[in-house]
């Protein structure tokens, strides 16, 4: 019997992960070719034959998205498999149209098929939509299993804009980030947990992740990218939700997937959120997953040097993810230079160049700050280019990695942080207590 031609859809991440759990040996299926879209660096790459396995002995070609008809007559393709970690509706039904158009099926792998069952228990943290606030949720938990001395380590949802090479990876000091290359986002994900002492693993390979992780943890704590579904078989779901863009957690890809699923929904930023939103994001959860415990947090800004943003002209530099495919016009670097009494936030756009100045031309929304992109080396030296280039007195930094560290800047720069706060009984810490008790986690 001939094997299928397909191809799978992604942006460097989910479509990786699906290939090598429900694909890579399986002789039902012939994967013709990634398409990547979102992250410049993906495309016109070859996924290699060490991760592709013996069924393709010459890897599996990485094409453009803006092809994907083309390549689906081309090749043949009888069958695409939408593998994105977030899309908004009108942008899957466009994708959906053009592959049914092009003559091909469209289908989508369902997280039972994707996630592989860990020997140890599974925390996982997961979002209705990029930039609700994973992070703070992920380093909350991280405390509270240090508090009762838990053994655990982070794993990572991937990020592969660099080398596909090696398969896993491990970071346990600052020191590792430059071991490994890593691009800006990467590094906005890790160095938080880094300096807290949190070990974390990522890589392409989640299999093979791990077989090493659960070598030195009793817990896995995932630490979701975007609004995926975890990559391996949670013990423990908690989906955290964004009043600030009420909607997302019925009516996102795939985050209304997680709110559905989850056992725990956290109803982040209640301290900037109106009411009238929380209310709504409440309701919209209790219709779709009214078996879930819902918890309700603030999240709290702190800034290192805030006397030094008063009177002063500023630029912000927020987290790349969340003002872009996130659709946030700004994020915590623009409240707080608004809190510390800028006295101008000065419009990056007149400034920007290369792919700087595409992202602000492809995502209209995003306000008067300049997203952290840097997926790869070349971004990375325009994002200091700009920067450097914008009449400013002082940067405010909204990302959790200190770019100050790996760009050469010619401004001062003032860090902003933020983490959740427990504002109402039961706290999240009793919540998951209580849940790790009864699924027997905690002994």
């Amino acid at each position: 019997m001939p094997r299928k031609n397909v191809i799978i859809l992604g942006a460097g991440g989910r479509d990786f992960h699906n290939f090598n759990i429900y694909f890579r040996n399986n002789p039902e299926f012939n994967v013709v070719a990634f398409t990547a879209t979102q992250i410049p660096n993906i495309s016109n790459r070859t996924y290699p034959p060490s991760l592709a396995g013996p069924l393709y002995p010459s890897g599996i070609p990485i094409l453009p998205q803006e092809d994907l008809e083309e390549i689906i007559k081309e090749k043949g393709v009888e069958e695409a498999y939408l593998s994105y970690s977030d899309i908004e509706c009108n942008e899957f039904m466009e994708i959906l149209s053009k592959v049914l158009s092009a003559g091909a099926k469209f289908s989508i792998s369902s997280p039972e098929q994707t996630m592989i069952k860990s020997p140890k228990p599974v925390i996982a943290v997961c979002a209705s939509r990029t930039g609700a606030g994973k992070s703070t949720v992920s380093r909350y938990i991280s405390r509270y299993l240090r508090e009762q001395k838990v053994k655990f380590v982070i794993i990572r949802h991937p990020m592969a804009y660099g080398s596909f090479e090696p398969s896993w990876q491990r970071f346990e000091k600052l020191e590792d980030l430059e071991k490994y290359k890593c691009t800006i986002e990467e590094r906005e994900e890790y160095e938080s947990h880094i300096r807290m002492g949190n070990i974390v693993y990522a890589g392409v390979d989640y299999g093979e992740i791990l077989k090493h992780a659960v070598n030195e943890a009793d817990i896995i704590l995932w630490d979701g990218g975007n609004n995926d579904w975890p990559f391996y078989k949670p013990d423990i779901w908690i989906t955290v939700v964004d009043p600030l863009r009420p909607g997302g957690e019925v009516e996102s890809f795939p985050g209304g997937v997680n709110t559905r699923m989850a056992d725990i929904i956290v109803v982040n930023k209640i301290n900037v959120a109106p009411k009238e939103n929380i209310e709504k994001v409440v309701e919209n959860v209790r219709k779709i997953n009214p078996g879930a415990v819902i918890v309700k947090v603030a999240s709290e800004l702190s800034v290192d040097n805030p006397e030094l943003i008063r009177g002063k002209k500023v630029l912000v530099v927020e987290d790349g993810p969340t003002v872009t495919h996130g659709h946030l016009s700004f994020a915590a670097g623009y409240i707080a230079a608004k809190k510390c009494g800028a006295k101008e936030i000065v419009d990056p756009r007149p400034y920007a160049i290369g792919s700087i100045r595409k992202a602000f031309e492809k995502y209209k929304h995003i306000g008067p700050v300049l997203p952290a992109l840097g997926y790869g080396e070349k971004q990375m030296k325009e994002l200091e280019q700009v920067i450097n280039e914008v009449e400013a007195d002082v940067i405010v930094l909204g990302t959790p990695s200190d770019i100050s560290r790996y760009l050469n800047l010619n401004k001062p720069v003032v860090r902003v942080s933020y983490e959740i706060k427990d504002v109402e009984v039961p706290s999240l810490q009793n919540v998951i207590y209580e849940l790790m008790k009864k699924r027997k986690i905690l002994h």
